[in-house]
Formats: C-alpha cells, sequence, structure tokens
C-alpha cells in the first residue's frame, strides 16, 4: 500500500513537474498563527476559541483548520507562514495576534502570493499591500476617538507609556500626527517590553511630569499593569486605554484600579448598547451568546470578534472566487484577492468592511465605540 502510494505521488509529480502547489483541492485550507502562550496568550486564546463558532464550510466546500502556536515571536510567525506555504498548501493564512509577528506573516504571505487576514494592528506598507488585509481597527480610527474625547475634556497635556516595539511605536506616532494639531501635548513617553512584570519606575516618571491625562500603549492583559501601577502610585488623572486592551480580563487583572478607565473598543464589546440600525450588532450578539455559553458569562473578547469576523469575510469572498477557480490553486487565491477589493459593506461584529487598492483597513467610525468601567463593568462612556 505504501509503495502504491509514493508511486501514486511520483506519478503526480511527474504531471505536474516542480509546481504540487498548483493541483486543485476538494477543500479550502486556512492556515492560522496566533499565540496560545507566551504574553500574547491572552490574545490568541480567545482568537482560537472564537474558531469553535465559524463555519466548517463555506459555498458548499469543507475547510479545513490549520492554528499553530506563534507565542508571539517574528521568527516562530515566520517559520509558521512558511509551512503553511510549503507543507500545507495553504490558500488562506490568518495571523498573528500581536503587530511584530503580524508583520512577519504579512511579509511571507505576500512573497508566496496568498491572501492573509492581520489579526492584529499593523503597517502595510506597498511590500505586503496586494495580499494583506487587516482585521482590526486602525490606529487612526481608534486614536481619534481618544483624543477627541480629551479635548472634550478640557485635557492639554498628556503622558504616554506603551510596548517598546511597533505596537508601540505606532501609538506614538499616530498622537504626533493626530492629536498634536489638535492642540494635545506629549509631555513624556515611557516604554516597556510586553513580557515585563513591573513598570514602577515609567510610572514614577509619569507621575513626577502630573500630565492632564495619560494614553496607554498597550494589549491584553499587560494593558493592566500599568493602569495599577498608575493609581497605586496616586494618579488621580484620566487614564485611556487603546483597543488592545478591551476585553473582560483587563477589568479582572487590573480590579479597582479600572473604575473610570476610557477606552476604544470595537461593537463586539457591546453589542447590547448599539442601536437596532447598526449593522455589527446582530453578528455581535450572535458571536458573544455562543461565546459565553461555551466559556462563561463576561468572557467576550475584542480578539475573539477578530478571528471570528475573518470568516464572516470569507463568506462573502469565498463564494465569489468559487465562481473562477478551484481551491489548492493560484487563481483561486488571486480570485479571493480580486474579492476583497470587489465586494463592499462585509458586515462583521467589530465593523463594516470596504478594502481598495489603497485602503487594506477598510473600517470607518462604525467600528468604534468609547468604554468605560463602572462598578466593574464596561458601560458607554460619555
Amino acid at each position: 500500500m505504501r509503495k502504491a502510494t509514493l508511486a501514486a505521488a511520483l506519478a503526480a509529480a511527474i504531471a505536474l513537474p516542480g509546481a504540487p502547489a498548483l493541483a486543485q483541492t476538494n477543500e479550502i485550507t486556512i492556515g492560522i498563527s496566533i499565540s496560545t502562550t507566551g504574553p500574547a496568550a491572552a490574545l490568541g486564546i480567545p482568537e482560537r476559541n472564537a474558531l469553535d463558532f465559524v463555519p466548517k464550510e463555506i459555498g458548499g466546500v469543507p475547510l479545513k483548520l490549520i492554528v499553530l502556536d506563534d507565542g508571539g515571536d517574528p521568527t516562530a510567525a515566520t517559520t509558521n507562514a512558511r509551512r503553511f506555504v510549503t507543507e500545507s498548501k495553504a490558500d488562506i493564512i490568518m495571523g498573528s495576534c500581536t503587530t511584530p509577528p503580524s508583520i512577519a506573516v504579512s511579509t511571507v504571505a505576500n512573497e508566496a502570493g496568498i491572501p492573509h487576514f492581520g489579526l492584529a494592528p499593523f503597517p502595510i506598507n506597498e511590500a505586503r499591500m496586494k495580499w494583506s488585509v487587516d482585521l482590526p481597527q486602525s490606529i487612526p480610527i481608534m486614536g481619534k476617538v481618544l483624543y477627541e474625547h480629551m479635548k472634550a475634556h478640557n485635557i492639554k497635556t498628556v503622558g504616554y507609556i506603551g510596548y517598546s516595539d511597533s505596537y508601540g511605536d505606532l501609538w506614538v506616532n499616530d498622537f504626533k500626527a493626530q492629536a498634536v494639531p489638535m492642540g494635545l501635548t506629549m509631555t513624556d513617553e515611557e516604554r516597556f517590553a510586553r513580557p515585563d512584570t513591573s513598570v514602577a519606575g515609567q510610572v514614577l516618571k509619569l507621575v513626577a511630569a502630573n500630565p492632564d491625562a495619560i494614553l496607554v500603549g498597550a494589549s491584553g492583559t499587560a494593558a493592566a499593569l500599568p493602569q495599577t501601577a498608575l493609581r497605586e502610585r496616586g494618579y488621580k488623572g484620566l487614564i485611556y486605554q487603546t483597543h488592545g486592551a478591551a476585553s473582560m480580563d483587563f477589568i479582572r487583572i487590573a480590579g479597582a484600579a479600572a473604575e473610570g478607565v476610557i477606552m476604544s473598543a470595537g461593537p463586539i464589546m457591546s453589542p447590547e448598547t448599539q442601536p437596532d440600525s447598526a449593522l455589527t450588532k446582530k453578528p455581535g450578539l450572535a458571536l458573544n451568546t455562543a461565546y459565553e455559553a461555551k466559556y462563561g458569562a463576561n468572557s467576550r473578547s475584542q480578539f475573539a470578534g477578530h478571528s471570528y469576523d475573518a470568516f464572516e469575510v470569507m463568506k462573502r469572498v469565498i463564494p465569489v472566487a468559487l465562481k473562477t477557480a478551484k481551491p489548492g490553486t493560484p487563481e483561486f487565491r488571486e480570485a479571493i484577492r480580486k474579492a476583497f477589493i470587489s465586494e463592499k459593506e462585509i458586515v462583521a461584529t467589530q465593523g463594516v468592511y470596504n478594502w481598495t487598492e489603497k485602503d487594506r483597513y477598510g473600517l470607518d467610525d462604525r467600528s468604534r465605540i468609547l468604554l468605560t468601567v463602572k462598578d466593574g463593568k464596561y458601560v458607554p462612556a460619555m
């Protein structure tokens, strides 16, 4: 039997010399690289959990999901992405859940010509623009609502503490691009590494600078670290958190220190408070109901929405691609890439996507809400 199998494989290789990836298949293979261990596990685990609630087939074609852990490491993410290309012959690649490994996965996907869904905010330059789209809200969209809240509350000076990586850079650069022209000033900039367990030194400097407000550019449970330290050191001003912190884990870890935080978030965090006219309300309620039924009350997460939304998008783009090509072929991948652009008003839990050749984020103001924490619960911020 083994000899017969090898003979068949050899015959196939001869029939299609040098191009095993060109053979069409009867299933759509999706490679997913996320962080289910390491400092970013609080993001990656909800993204993996949300896969319990995605379709098993689209357009009558079964989906084959291959999920690998990258531990938040760009090198591991690169290795995973290359495995998807060379071993799995993936039609679509997803990942990762933080910025540095997302850049790594995008680079591989664009080199190989495979459609890629980013699951974290990451910069998409011309070299990565052809095959990558990003599902999370862009930093400028989520930053603007925070800066507008600052202006409305007469804040003039802002201290910043964020990751010492590309995600932290994105927020500092956006503050300079959007907030400074609005009249806001960054009086102090502090950084910390994702695995750090203390930010005492950075917080002491921020408190000494005494800005009107502080912006935290972090994600997952690590975002609670500066939040807690600032309150423990007696900082009384407003603390703003980015959408990277939007999960129930943030409240659980920060505890009383979370009270009064101002946080930009995706609609998935509070679909119940959205008007019935909001297109994101129905899919958001559907995911949260299923997720919390399995993983417990108040377990909802912004990050679960990102991976779930990839499949909401696939429900639109895969049937379009199947009209002209079969899975397992370059033509199918190209058809998906084109469908990213041709399909409009793609409704998901986190927003309504309208990608273009130049805009690979594709979201507008419908993708954001402003929350605060009151009595240990998220409520709309005023």
